[in-house]
């Protein structure tokens, strides 16, 4: 175990090392890149209240609906800052667990922090849904920017000032080989040098569906696994514990769609420090 913590802590340092070598001096102002890199300048997503209520975007205004949410927030922000991290990956063990909408709600909680510039990024590659649920068609998918057919700036979208959002609208035709690629690590260093985001999160193919994950862990610093109550058992949830364990940190579990939770809580959360 020992070996392994030591060769991610390697892998992270040589990754941080190669982006910091070229990133200009951010603006304290928070919002705006450098020229050419304008957060601003990108097209915004209107989310309209027939769009929140269908997509279950409850962390948008806050409020009681937004606390399990803002929960998960404060704790992966607060984990992630000590570590010095700024990737995380979200995942499940099967389809049905919830995992994109985890993601989006984590992304627009953490996005209401102004001073945090938050990116979603869609590799769910095989059966893509943030589109859907956010009830907009991009005219191009994010893979094709992982294949270097479109630039990120042509493609990406924002909600408010410091979200920005890559979708896709179709699946691509080679998911596994395309996320374990060179030239998808490429795109992602690239992507944060020149957007600077303080966060970026992926939303990931269930861990079932394919070995997609299993080379591209390496290109983030944590994961979040995301399970369903009363259909995704102790047992498989202890297996891709592991699974993921071996391939990057695990920050921690989801447990999602409780049906008898606290009036207060919409899903339960389990930290590992």
């Amino acid at each position: 175990m020992e070996k392994l913590e030591a060769a991610l802590a390697k892998a992270r340092e040589m990754r941080r090392s190669a982006l910091s070598a070229s990133h200009p001096v951010r603006d304290r102002t928070g919002v705006r890149d450098r020229p050419g890199n304008d957060w601003l300048a990108l097209p915004e997503i209107t989310l309209t209240p027939d769009i929140i209520t269908r997509g279950r975007i409850s962390a948008l205004s806050g409020g009681r609906d937004a606390t399990p949410y803002d929960l998960l927030r404060s704790r992966t922000y607060r984990l992630m800052k000590e570590k010095g991290w700024s990737r995380l990956a979200i995942t499940s063990p099967g389809t049905a667990c919830g995992k994109t909408t985890i993601a989006l709600n984590l992304a627009i909680s953490l996005a209401r922090q102004r001073d945090l510039r938050v990116m979603l990024l869609d590799l769910d590659l095989r059966r893509p849904s943030l589109h859907k649920m956010l009830g907009h068609v991009p005219e191009s998918s994010f893979h094709e920017v992982l294949e270097g057919r479109v630039a990120f700036g042509e493609q990406a979208l924002r909600i408010g000032a410091n979200l920005v959002i890559a979708l896709n609208t179709s699946k691509a035709q080679n998911p596994a080989e395309l996320m374990q690629s060179a030239a998808t690590r490429r795109a992602l260093d690239e992507i944060e040098r020149s957007w600077q985001p303080d966060l970026m999160l992926f939303d990931l193919a269930p861990m079932d569906a394919g070995d997609d994950y299993v080379n591209f862990l390496g290109n983030v610093d944590c994961a979040l696994l995301v399970a369903a109550a009363e259909s995704t058992t102790l047992a498989n949830i202890d297996i891709c514990e592991k699974e993921l364990a071996q391939l990057t940190d695990v920050l921690g579990i989801v447990l999602n769609k409780c049906r008898y939770s606290d009036d207060s809580v919409g899903y339960n959360y389990e930290a590992y420090g």
